[in-house]
């Protein structure tokens, strides 16, 4: 579940001026870029591909906090003295990375408004859709947090229609963002699938109808 920035971005534009502060990473499916517990020295930008972002608590269980798109940063706690990574980035299809040093980073939002405030509209974004992720987890059932799982990532309501999800994406991810077992997904995803809510062709779909879920109490 991840926040882009707006279409009129182009982050390219920026970037060409960091000059040797940056590195472009052509990333293949699965990789780490970097774990819990790494020196926190770099932003990351993704321009192509998806990247999840996981942590594991002090008795070892796994936690998918969000899962991000191109147009996304992250690694962004560096800019506020964070010395270590909190969580483990790991692509989840082949993808294109951006590196920033923090240093090039600090200065190209020191000298440049524009770059700035929409970095500044992301995070905010961001940061909204991180509180809504955090009510979404305190107030809603399990089923009703997959049901809204699936209609982020599926982009709903931008198109009015069906749009295919992260191909393949397996249960244990799915579970590991709404804080359930892999079993009670693959439960909810057969009811889903029996009531026509989704389906699967290239990938998985989503039917706009699953906002009913949500929306039943």
């Amino acid at each position: 579940m991840g926040v882009t920035l707006m279409p009129t971005f182009n982050p390219q534009t920026f970037f060409n001026r960091i000059g040797n502060g940056k590195t472009t990473l052509d990333s293949p499916k699965k990789q780490i870029l970097f774990s819990q517990g790494d020196t926190a020295d770099a932003v990351f930008y993704i321009q192509a591909g998806k990247v999840k972002l996981t942590t594991v608590s002090p008795r070892g269980k796994e936690a998918v906090i969000v899962i991000l798109e191109p147009g996304s940063f992250f690694g962004e706690g560096c800019l506020a003295g964070q010395p270590v990574q909190l969580a483990t980035a790991t692509t989840v299809e082949d993808a294109s990375i951006v590196r920033i040093y923090k240093q090039a980073m600090i200065k190209l939002l020191e000298g440049d408004r524009t770059f700035s405030a929409l970095f500044l509209a992301y995070m905010l974004a961001r940061n909204v859709r991180i509180q809504e992720d955090l009510v979404d987890q305190l107030f809603n059932s399990s089923e009703k947090r997959l049901a809204r799982a699936l209609l982020v990532m599926a982009h709903f309501g931008k198109e009015g229609k069906p749009e295919e999800v992260i191909p393949k994406i397996s249960q244990e991810t799915l579970a590991g963002m709404i804080g359930t077992t892999r079993s009670r997904v693959s439960f909810f995803m057969n009811r889903f699938k029996k009531l026509g809510l989704i389906h699967y062709n290239g990938g998985l779909h989503v039917h706009s109808s699953l906002l009913n879920v949500i929306l039943h109490d």
